[in-house]
């Protein structure tokens, strides 16, 4: 009977259902039998999707219906394996087991209990959590690259206590190549002043001259304009935007001479919950940087050296203002988003999913298309492998903020964009 015990856990463990066909109610077992063939054949078609149609297999599951059929089938399962491992223990009849086996056998019946419904919870979760990410994306149908690329704004806004409203204090375009995934990333000073607006903005409607008021016009304040004369976009809202983010689109487009149709907001305030949840940032700090704003008390120092940042730790590192520049800033600002993407590997988003999605909630805010979103990811691996491309405007490039080369920046950005070239190998010997 002991055999017999380490037999029909270790069965349950394996297959389960042969249990029950083996030494019990056997319809039940020809049906856990079945339920556990279905979910291997779903398994080798997921890996042969995987392996052979990688841009199909991630279509489905950034697809927010079959992420609500793989919840209900998880529970499914659940429900199943602990029906049949709860048959199992009594089958084994514990009285007629040896004193010194019932121990063993039950811990292994507990641990297989726990680790198949378990690991459907874990699924039912993370896809719980994949339906509310989803929800950040716009609806709407897949859009073409324009002229071999797609351009994205990134806006970094900074809402914190100590400012009215929003206001993007980092402002980057990058632009990814769709044959390859090469990119490019402009940074644009949020003190930038006298820019012009892409053709037919409604900006031009009180400045035609540009953003052209002095210091009252930094690029930054436009995003406040807009929000603060929203019938110059009335149909922001609708289109997953707002007029603030329209306004600085029109204003980076002017900037660049590119068409951005797309954009990503990262609220900075609550970019320290989504590193805090990927556990962490490594950041190489080139030299020990005081932390407090100009004309302040310092409240604390990020030592020189490689560091391991928490979230708020980051968060202070990118914006803090004692005693530095925004240009400074803004290369500190890159580094963090950097750092943050090099964590964002495939194992550690998995391990750590609902925290990020629970942050990518609070966090971003975007108009990408949701029909995109798989070939982006896909699009965005083969980023990840090629050297990426940082222009920044400032100096010695562009020397003045107050008064630009916008004619250098234009000429800049189309000198960058060359189709990439992967490099030759040099010949051995």
């Amino acid at each position: 009977m002991t055999k017999r015990a380490w037999w029909l856990v270790a069965l349950n463990f394996l297959v389960p259902g042969s249990a029950q066909v083996v030494a019990g109610n056997r319809r039940l077992g020809r049906f856990g039998l079945g339920t556990t063939i279905l979910l291997w054949a779903l398994v080798a078609v997921a890996v042969v999707l995987a392996l052979v149609a990688r841009g199909f297999a991630l279509s489905l599951i950034t697809n927010s219906v079959v992420l609500g059929l793989l919840v209900a089938l998880a529970v499914f399962y659940a429900v199943v394996w602990a029906i049949l491992t709860l048959d199992t223990l009594r089958l084994v009849r514990f009285v007629n087991v040896a004193p010194g086996a019932r121990g063993l056998v039950a811990a292994l019946g507990i641990v297989s209990l726990v680790l198949t419904v378990g690991g459907s919870g874990f699924v039912a979760a993370n896809s719980v959590s994949a339906i509310g990410l989803l929800n950040i994306f716009a609806p709407g149908p897949s859009q073409d690259p324009i002229d071999g690329r797609y351009n994205i704004l990134l806006l970094g806004g900074d809402a914190g206590p100590d400012r009215l409203g929003l206001r993007p204090d980092s402002i980057s375009v990058v632009s990814i190549e769709a044959a390859t995934g090469a990119a490019v990333i402009f940074g644009i000073p949020r003190n930038m002043q006298n820019v012009p607006f892409a053709d037919g903005s409604p900006l031009w409607g009180p400045f035609p001259n540009g953003y052209d008021c002095g210091e009252e016009c930094l690029v930054s304040y436009l995003y406040t304009y807009g929000v603060e004369h929203p019938e110059l976009y009335p149909d922001a809202v609708d289109n997953g935007s707002d007029p603030g983010i329209e306004a600085m689109r029109d204003a980076v487009e002017g900037i660049t001479g590119l068409q951005i149709p797309n954009y990503v907001l990262i609220d900075m305030q609550g970019f320290a919950q989504l590193i805090d949840a990927l556990g962490g940032v490594e950041i190489d700090v080139a030299e020990r940087v005081p932390l407090g704003i100009n004309g302040g008390e310092i409240v604390g120092y990020i030592e020189a050296g490689s560091q391991r940042m928490d979230g708020a730790t980051a968060l202070w590192y990118a914006r803090s203002r004692y005693d530095t520049t925004d240009y400074d800033r803004m290369e500190r600002q890159r580094q963090v988003q950097e750092a943050l993407l090099r964590q964002m590997d495939p194992a550690n988003v998995l391990l750590s999913f609902q925290g990020v999605s629970a942050a990518g909630q609070q966090v971003v805010k975007t108009d990408i298309p949701q029909s995109m979103l798989s070939y982006f990811v896909e699009l965005g691996a083969k980023t990840k492998d090629l050297p990426l491309t940082k222009i920044d405007f400032v100096p010695p490039l562009v020397e003045e903020e107050a008064n630009p080369d916008f004619d250098l920046i234009r000429s800049t950005v189309d000198d960058a964009l060359v189709p990439y070239t992967p490099p030759t190998e040099t010949p051995a010997g």
